[in-house]
């Protein structure tokens, strides 16, 4: 499967106006000066690293996440199909906005890290659980050469902060992993940094929540260097509502993602 096919998501620009099939990809060359004291809503070829957000309904946790990112992280929202004005939010606080129409995680994903340009992507949730300045640490060790792939390892302020079944679906995904693959993690890769080629290289097919399970068996079989650091795990933003630890059913569903995406 040819993973550099014309993508199904459109671009908006910095007025929140959809680019066609060829200002798509003129957005990567071009680059458009920000209105005063607003970050460049187009993508720069100079960033250090892109963020890459993946979004459904998370117009409320995005002014705090986004006015925390560190200096040299350019950030790319992946709305998927929001309903609470996400994509507007988001433009509005400076980010690059990507509509993708297919449902789901991987689909979100992918479709960040096709439009990125930046030789480094990083990935987190956007509903607040995460601190985005923790990705500084984890970008150093990929830029140093200590890991081809930096991964969060999530550390609760709250032990309430992850509901039992979601508790439970993790720690059987991660022992499923460490004996059929001797892969040693402790978490599922909810925050991770690496290179933008190397990414696409491996490959990763699934398209929804399967994506980070699938992506640390194709790191593992590929030789991959993976190096685990500490990240604060927080409740997620007010107003916002979790699709896969936030229900019972929600868990289900995406422990059956992992299941398919396990080998």
């Amino acid at each position: 499967m040819d993973m550099r096919r014309e993508p199904r998501h459109s671009v908006l620009n910095r007025h929140g106006k959809q680019l066609g099939a060829s200002k798509t990809s003129q957005i990567r060359k071009q680059k458009c000066p920000p209105a005063p004291g607003e970050r460049s809503k187009v993508l720069r070829m100079s960033a250090r690293c892109q963020l890459v957000l993946p979004c459904r309904d998370e117009a409320a946790a995005l002014p705090s996440l986004l006015t925390s990112v560190p200096p040299g992280i350019e950030v790319i929202v992946v709305d998927n199909g929001s309903r609470d004005g996400t994509a507007g939010v988001a433009a509005d606080l400076g980010a690059t906005v990507v509509q993708e129409r297919q449902p789901g995680y991987g689909a979100a994903v992918h479709a960040g890290v096709l439009v990125a340009t930046a030789p480094l992507v990083a990935v987190m949730d956007g509903d607040g659980s995460m601190d985005p300045r923790d990705l500084t640490p984890l970008i150093e060790l990929v830029e140093s050469g200590q890991a081809t792939m930096a991964v969060g390892r999530r550390r609760a302020t709250d032990p309430r902060v992850l509901p039992w079944h979601a508790r439970v679906g993790n720690r059987a995904v991660l022992s499923w992993l460490r004996h059929r693959t001797g892969l040693d993690v402790h978490d599922i890769a909810p925050m991770r940094v690496c290179g933008r080629q190397a990414l696409l290289d491996l490959g990763v097919q699934d398209r929804r929540f399967g994506y980070p399970v699938e992506l640390l068996v194709l790191a593992q079989q590929a030789g991959w260097v993976l190096v685990e650091s500490d990240i604060t795990y927080r409740p997620r933003a007010a107003g916002t509502k979790s699709k896969v630890s936030g229900s019972l059913s929600g868990t289900l569903r995406t422990a059956r993602d992992f299941a398919k995406a396990l080998p």
